[in-house]
């Protein structure tokens, strides 16, 4: 919007052309996401309170959750208006790949904010039955996956690229669909499961925003991508602009969701964020880079399911309670310990997956 304004402009002052400048508008998209978190988020988490839309607390977790109970959840609609208002705003609208994103926040935010008002409507954990919730989610990402393979330029915008070897890469086709599925629904759960503890996956999903966002302008300038052994894909730059709102959203939100947490995120948070960075992840043919980079989130999601293989299979249980982090409460750990052990872990992989880019 701001861009196509300042186009018009720069017919009047040069000086306007800055604004053409990616890293200029990833620097302004950062800042105005944050502004707009920091603004909106009192009068957020105010609402909230008074409609006494408190977080339902699962009877089966740790036993100090219970103080928990009461603090408002569906934060994550902070997060969504702050990336939606910011990319509108820095985003070149004429980019498929900026509302292919957008897409991604609004539809799985919606099935979130559904499974949330389901649990406060009957003060419960359960939301949403998971057959229904993963229907829509399936459908929400074929649909997104269909208008990236039936729009792509580029035989490359289908091909997977295996990390740290130069020149490979593995043709997809249809099994795009297949790749694409796992990476946009299985992030956007795994984000979910990590999103337990206050502040647990919104810095780790902050700091894979940020990498992604770098492979996005590498992946997206012509110069850079051939001198660093990358397929260049046009276009995909302008996410630069997507990934910079995604992390001044989420350090605004962070600002609210630090231990003692004021507002949580919800399913409306964690599912849209998670699906944001799998499509990013898609657009820019960095999946394996994502896996290794969400390893935090992959390590909670492993946990899940070896907890319940083990336990239909033997009656016996691998940890404590799963997801890990809780089987690290109920060992004894501080919640902020565990939290900021976790992030440390995170913040390695991100570390990994950025050396990507030169070791190859």
């Amino acid at each position: 919007m701001l861009l196509a304004l300042a186009e018009y402009l720069k017919g009047f002052w040069g000086g306007f052309n800055v604004f053409q400048y990616l890293t200029l508008r990833a620097i302004l998209s950062v800042m105005t996401a944050l502004f707009i978190a920091l603004i909106l988020g009192p009068h957020l988490i105010s609402y909230f309170s008074k409609k006494k839309m408190g977080q339902p607390i699962r009877e089966a977790g740790p036993e100090r959750h219970n103080d928990k109970k009461g603090t408002p959840t569906m934060g994550g609609t902070l997060i969504i208006v702050s990336i939606v208002i910011t990319t509108l705003l820095w985003g070149d609208l004429s980019n498929i790949y900026i509302w292919v994103s957008i897409l991604t926040v609004i539809l799985f935010g919606c099935i979130g904010f559904c499974d949330d008002y389901l649990k406060l409507r009957y003060g419960n954990s359960v939301g949403m039955s998971s057959r229904k919730k993963y229907m829509y989610q399936s459908a929400a990402a074929l649909f997104l996956l269909s208008i990236l393979y039936f729009t792509n330029q580029s035989p490359m915008s289908t091909e997977m690229i295996v990390p740290f070897l130069k020149d490979v890469s593995i043709s997809l086709g249809a099994m795009f669909f297949v790749v694409g599925y796992f990476v946009v629904v299985g992030s956007s759960n795994a984000v979910n499961l990590t999103d337990g503890l206050d502040g647990l996956a919104i810095l780790p999903s902050v700091m894979i925003a940020a990498a992604l966002g770098v492979f996005a302008y590498v992946t997206g300038h012509a110069t850079f991508s051939h001198y660093l052994g990358f397929s260049y894909l046009a276009g995909t730059g302008e996410l630069v602009v997507f990934c910079a709102a995604m992390v001044g959203a989420g350090l605004g939100f962070l600002w609210f969701n630090a231990y003692p947490a004021q507002v949580f995120m919800g399913d409306v948070g964690a599912l849209s964020v998670g699906a944001a960075l799998g499509i990013i992840a898609m657009i820019v043919r960095q999946e394996i880079v994502l896996f290794i980079m969400g390893g935090l989130f992959v390590m909670e999601t492993v946990s899940v399911i070896l907890q319940v293989a083990s336990y239909k299979l033997t009656g016996k249980r691998i940890f404590r309670m799963a997801p890990l982090h809780h089987h690290y409460e109920l060992k004894g750990w501080p919640e902020t310990r565990i939290i900021i052990r976790f992030w440390i872990i995170s913040l390695l992989l991100v570390l990994v997956g950025l050396s990507s880019l030169k070791i190859r």
